[in-house]
């Protein structure tokens, strides 16, 4: 409306580039309690301290989100000055129990966290509100999954803490196993963070035991291969879960291949786009576990003659781990046309080829912001893991590149710029 506000603006903004709510392409929920949880707190923000801190920083990332986008200085600066005031409440609300258990306190450090990706205010790649996160699911217990907006949050602040264990090498502070137990495995997601959970968790197990067991190895060899390969065994059966995640999936789910517009390669469309960020995240989590199964292998080869164990370490189980890290990249990339709606799910072009970003009526971009914030880490995993091709990481970091420019989503830029291009420290090194 012509004669709306800029706080205004930035709310419908907000609410159409970054949650699902009511949308037919709705296969993943993102911040779809949102709308509804904003209005009841504009009820109750004046006497309920949790209310307030959520509706400042939903106006502050919102602020943030559209002053990007418009180009308007003026509403990012007040997007900073409501940032500090829902940092300075938040910290309030954490240190009563009755009021850190709270929806609005933990959609309150879900919506900070979003504003410093959305800002670029991260210190570096991790996330400053990862412990918040963890403490705040422990807290809740069980019952935050026995309804919507409970498990909506548990979703999005379960997944960004397992995202950056794989990603950047962290460590959870608090035992998960207990919560994991009771989602629902029937479901393809809940499956497959189930699973993610569990390589995120072996993870950090095989990471955080290797300096003992160097010292072990001059002790008790055997002892210590015995464990590699056991090791070993466990991380085939978890890759093995991965690979049958992807069967009995909904027909809606099911990539296509087909030549680009061009008819210059093959390209993967989906029937909806947020289903190419489900199937990029379960590329990026294969990409570190095939990572996993590299070092355990390279660890394990040259002890296994001192022993009478005899894992699998053919030369062909040895290569194949890399030939799964170079399909996933492969499909990573051929699926980016696609999840940045530069063509149709029938891969027809969405603009003129000659000018493929062309801007449309409501934005400059053709998707919404938060399929393009969904795709950040998965992209990020390809540069990371030091195996694609120059062209491949030439195409991802110009994604990311456009992901920051033109939709404003400044942790993006910081991923093209900070990815190193060689595989994270894990059990690689032989001791």
């Amino acid at each position: 409306m012509a004669d709306s506000t800029w706080e205004e603006r930035s709310f419908v903004y907000f609410i159409q580039q970054y949650t699902t709510a009511g949308d037919w392409d709705q296969s993943v929920s993102h911040l779809s309690f949102l709308p509804n949880l904003y209005a009841k707190c504009q009820e109750k923000a004046s006497s309920d301290a949790a209310s307030a801190c959520f509706r400042l920083a939903v106006d502050a990332a919102a602020q943030v989100a559209l002053g990007h986008e418009a180009r308007a200085p003026s509403l990012i600066s007040k997007a900073r000055r409501n940032y500090g005031k829902a940092l300075g409440a938040l910290q309030q609300l954490l240190n009563t129990h009755s009021q850190a258990v709270k929806d609005e306190t933990l959609a309150a450090v879900v919506v900070i966290s979003l504003f410093e990706d959305i800002s670029g205010d991260r210190n570096g790649l991790s996330g400053s509100h990862t412990t918040g996160f963890e403490l705040l699911i422990k807290l809740r217990g069980r019952g935050q999954l026995d309804y919507p907006q409970g498990r909506d949050l548990f979703n999005y602040a379960y997944a960004n803490t397992h995202i950056e264990i794989l990603a950047l090498g962290d460590k959870p502070r608090l035992d998960m196993e207990w919560i994991i137990a009771a989602l629902d495995v029937s479901d393809p997601i809940p499956r497959l963070i189930t699973t993610s959970s569990k390589i995120s968790q072996f993870f950090v197990k095989v990471s955080s035991a290797q300096a003992a067991m160097q010292a072990q190895l001059f002790v008790s060899p055997a002892l210590v291969i015995g464990q590699l390969a056991t090791w070993l065994e466990y991380a085939r059966g978890l890759d093995r879960d991965l690979v049958r995640w992807c069967d009995g999936l909904p027909e809606e789910w099911i990539p296509s291949v087909i030549p680009s517009p061009t008819g210059e390669q093959l390209l993967i469309t989906y029937p909806r786009i947020s289903v190419a960020t489900i199937w990029n995240y379960y590329r990026a989590v294969r990409i570190v576990m095939q990572q996993i199964l590299t070092g355990l292998q390279g660890a394990l080869a040259p002890l296994a003659s001192l022993s009478n164990i005899s894992p699998n370490l053919s030369s062909s189980a040895l290569s194949s781990t890399q030939v799964v890290v170079h399909d996933m990249i492969d499909e990573i990339c051929r699926s980016i046309p696609f999840a940045l709606g530069d063509i149709d799910p029938r891969g027809r072009f969405t603009a003129d080829p000659a000018r493929p970003w062309a801007s449309q009526p409501s934005s400059r971009h053709k998707f919404k912001a938060v399929h393009g914030y969904s795709l950040l880490w998965p992209l990020w995993y390809v540069l990371s893991c030091g195996l694609a091709t120059p062209d491949q990481s030439k195409q991802v970091r110009t994604a990311l590149a456009r992901l920051g420019s033109e939709v404003g989503i400044k942790l993006a830029l910081t991923l093209a710029e900070g990815a190193p291009g060689s595989p994270p420290s894990q059990w690689g090194d032989h001791p």
